[in-house]
């Protein structure tokens, strides 16, 4: 990883004293990491789509390890709160981070003093899973295509609402997007997480949202939503039928949400190169694949190179939109 490097040592007693500082903080000398459990943090609450990511992780992790990783849900403000809390931990391999596009990428623009920098305090090991939003409305509005609700919600300028899971989430910084690349004024109207939304979508209480793939494809397939476009270059095997973005007419409105392993800043090339190496295999194991599956989402790994270009990348284009929309976190 940029920033580090492995040094190699010949023998001789001071020069192996000095290899075992350079890599104290993943392994005391003489002891083989992991020697003791390690912590996966997964900055929302069980049940939701990054838990559904981690446990599965974890416990295969667990297999390959020899060291049991147990979850650690953190929820709060949206991802922020478990993401600081492993941003000031140890960089020894014993705290990890489940991190998603949300508290890794969107969120942290919307806050004036954030406790930790995106692209800074972490070390990025590799993204495990990929999905876009979909656009859904409820099945009682009456439009059929995403140039039609563009042309509902011009005929009524700030009276459509869309659902979202909280400021700086990725359906909120989807829908300013959204908003600005098709013209129009909608209201945001945030619930405590995509599940709430999600319902709230349902019972008819808000008209449309750009929901997460995994939280909404099972509502699209059994009629209580309806799919008007995906923030994809492609359209996704799980919903043949419904447009990528270009089809639908706004082709600048890509947004693939990813779930990656980063760890504290600060550690060591070799154990970097460790856990890279354990979760590449793993995640791309057959079993995890069609786990992910299900869950409307794609494996893609990366090196921590790839990842920390990509973080880099993404937090960029998001505080762009959070700037020219005016969003702030409440």
């Amino acid at each position: 990883m940029k920033g580090f490097e492995i040094v190699h040592f010949h023998s001789g007693g001071r020069l192996v004293l000095f290899a075992c500082a350079l890599i104290a903080a993943a392994t005391a000398c003489g002891q083989t990491y992991p020697s003791k459990p390690i912590r996966l943090v997964v900055p929302f609450p069980p049940g939701g789509p990054a838990d559904a990511v981690a446990r599965p992780l974890a416990q295969k992790l667990t297999d390959t390890l020899g060291q049991p990783v147990v979850i650690d849900n953190r929820p709060g403000a949206t991802g922020t709160i478990g993401a600081s809390f492993v941003a000031k931990s140890p960089p020894d391999g014993y705290t990890l981070l489940l991190g998603t596009s949300n508290e890794l990428a969107m969120s942290p623009g919307l806050y004036d003093k954030l406790p930790y920098n995106p692209t800074e305090d972490f070390t990025p090991l590799s993204i495990v899973i990929v999905f876009p939003n979909i656009l859904v409305a409820h099945p009682a509005l009456p439009v059929k295509s995403t140039a039609e609700l563009i042309a509902l919600a011009r005929s009524r300028p700030g009276q459509l609402n869309f659902a979202t899971s909280g400021p700086g989430s990725t359906n909120h910084l989807t829908g300013e997007l959204f908003k600005s690349l098709a013209g129009v004024k909608i209201d945001f109207v945030p619930y405590k997480g995509g599940g709430p939304a999600v319902t709230a979508l349902m019972g008819g209480h808000v008209e449309a949202m750009f929901a997460t793939m995994p939280s909404a494809v099972s509502f699209v397939q059994s009629g209580k939503l309806k799919a008007l476009m995906l923030t994809d270059q492609k359209r996704w095997n799980v919903l043949p039928g419904v447009p990528n973005a270009k089809e639908a007419g706004l082709p600048d409105l890509v947004v693939i949400t990813w779930n990656g392993v980063v760890a504290p800043a600060g550690m060591p090339a070799a154990l970097v190169a460790r856990l890279h190496t354990d979760i590449v295999r793993v995640s791309n194991t057959q079993d995890m694949k069609e786990r992910m599956a299900v869950q409307a989402a794609e494996v893609l790994t990366t090196s921590p190179e790839e990842f920390a270009a990509i973080l880099r990348k993404d937090f960029a284009k998001w505080l762009k939109v959070v700037q020219d929309s005016g969003a702030r976190a409440n």
